[in-house]
C-alpha cells in the first residue's frame, strides 16, 4: 500500500491532459476515482480521441464499438480521429429494437448486480470479417470489455484491439487475456484502501 492518502480527489494524467477524480467509496474496504466521460469538456474529449486514435492505429481496426453509455464519447472521438464515420454501440437497456438482439452478461465495479449487453443483430454485419477495436473510458474489472469482445466474436468480427482513457488496478488483465498485450490506454489509475481519515491507493 501506498504511503499517499487521499481524502476527496486523485490526480491523472490521460495522456497529454490532466485530471481530478472524484474518489468514490464502493464499500468500506474499497474506492475508487471514478471518471464520468460526459461531464468532460468536448475539447477534453476530442483531444483524448485524437491520442487514442494514434494509439490504436497500429492496429489497423475497421471498426469501432463500444458500449453505452459512458463509452460513446470516447468511441465517437476515436473513430472520427481514425477516419471513420461511425461505430457500433453496445447497449445494456433492453429497448424493443433488440428484443432478438445477441446477448452477452456482464458485471461491472460502478454497477450493482449483473447486467446484459446487447448487440443489434442489424448491426452485426458491420463487424463480420472485419479488425474491430472496443473503446471504452475505463476498464477495471474488464467485464464490459469482455462482454463486447464476446459480442465482437459472436458476429464474426475480429478483436484486434481493446483502448480506453484509463485502465483501473490489474484485474482486467486475467479477464481479458488473449487480449491484454493488445491493450491501449492513455493513462491508469489504482483502487484505493481505506488509510487514516482518507484512501491510499492499494498495491
Amino acid at each position: 500500500m501506498s504511503d499517499d492518502i487521499y481524502t476527496s480527489h486523485y490526480p491523472v494524467a490521460v495522456g497529454s491532459q490532466s485530471a481530478e477524480l472524484p474518489i468514490v467509496a464502493m464499500s468500506e474496504s474499497l474506492a475508487i476515482a471514478l471518471l464520468i466521460s460526459v461531464d468532460f469538456p468536448l475539447s477534453f474529449i476530442e483531444t483524448a480521441g485524437l491520442e487514442l486514435a494514434d494509439k490504436v492505429r497500429s492496429h489497423q481496426p475497421e471498426v469501432v464499438v463500444t458500449a453505452a453509455t459512458m463509452g460513446i464519447p470516447i468511441a465517437w472521438a476515436t473513430a472520427r480521429a481514425l477516419g471513420h464515420d461511425s461505430i457500433v454501440v453496445l447497449h445494456k437497456t433492453p429497448k424493443n429494437h433488440l428484443a432478438d438482439a445477441l446477448v452477452e452478461p456482464l458485471s461491472s465495479i460502478t454497477t450493482t448486480g449483473e447486467q446484459m449487453l446487447r448487440l443489434d443483430r442489424k448491426r452485426a454485419p458491420l463487424l463480420a470479417g472485419r479488425r474491430v477495436a472496443f473503446v471504452d473510458d475505463v476498464v477495471s474489472t474488464g467485464g464490459s470489455a469482455a462482454a463486447g469482445m464476446r459480442l465482437i466474436d459472436a458476429a464474426g468480427g475480429s478483436v484486434c484491439t481493446g483502448a480506453a482513457l484509463l485502465v483501473e488496478g490489474d484485474g482486467w488483465r486475467e479477464r481479458l487475456a488473449p487480449h491484454t498485450a493488445n491493450m491501449e490506454a492513455l493513462g491508469s489509475i489504482p483502487v484505493f484502501v481505506p488509510a487514516g481519515e482518507g484512501w491510499s491507493p492499494a498495491d
